[in-house]
């Protein structure tokens, strides 16, 4: 990952709007953290809250803003993550229930809401995602589109450099044949 003060853009296409590692984690803090399924409803909250504070930022920023979310989730999007079975869960004979592929992007999502730290800390130790797999944090996905929408009055139109849909990242699911 890039230190926090590399710019997004950083030279590759100057088209992106800049935002740094730092900004967005600092950001994301609005959250206040880890945020598990017994605590939708605070999390909803805390979603509204950064909405509302991306609203205040320039629209470059909100671009932005997206841009590195879809990074972070791009970056989480590893087989070692993605094949984790869902926490507390089973099937009717007992087996490890799977995570879909709407699960898993909702669990990374949980990953980026929890921070810059225990995001950073993930990568390695498949492990520590495993708790994860039974949170999710779908507003989180939607928060810049949302934010967007208040200051520019429309509606999100744009793709970001990186697909966080599961299993396009083919670096991290070399069995599918990127």
């Amino acid at each position: 990952m890039n230190d926090s003060t590399t710019p997004l853009n950083s030279g590759a296409d100057p088209g992106l709007p800049v935002m740094t590692w730092g900004r967005f984690w600092q950001l994301v803090e609005v959250l206040g953290g880890e945020a598990g399924t017994e605590t939708c409803q605070g999390f909803e909250e805390a979603c509204a809250r950064l909405t509302e504070t991306l609203s205040r930022e320039p629209v470059g920023q909100i671009i932005g803003f997206g841009e590195r979310l879809a990074e972070a989730l791009y970056r989480l999007d590893q087989a070692d993550f993605g094949t984790q079975p869902v926490l507390g869960m089973a099937g009717p004979d007992g087996s490890p229930f799977p995570q879909s592929d709407d699960g898993f992007l909702c669990s990374r999502a949980a990953v980026v809401a929890a921070g810059r730290q225990v995001y950073e800390s993930i990568f390695g130790h498949p492990e520590r995602f495993a708790p994860f797999t039974a949170r999710h944090c779908e507003e989180l996905l939607y928060v810049h589109e949302e934010a967007f929408e208040q200051v520019t009055g429309a509606e999100w139109d744009r793709l970001t450099r990186y697909d966080y849909e599961s299993c396009s990242n083919k670096d991290g699911w070399p069995e599918l044949g990127g």
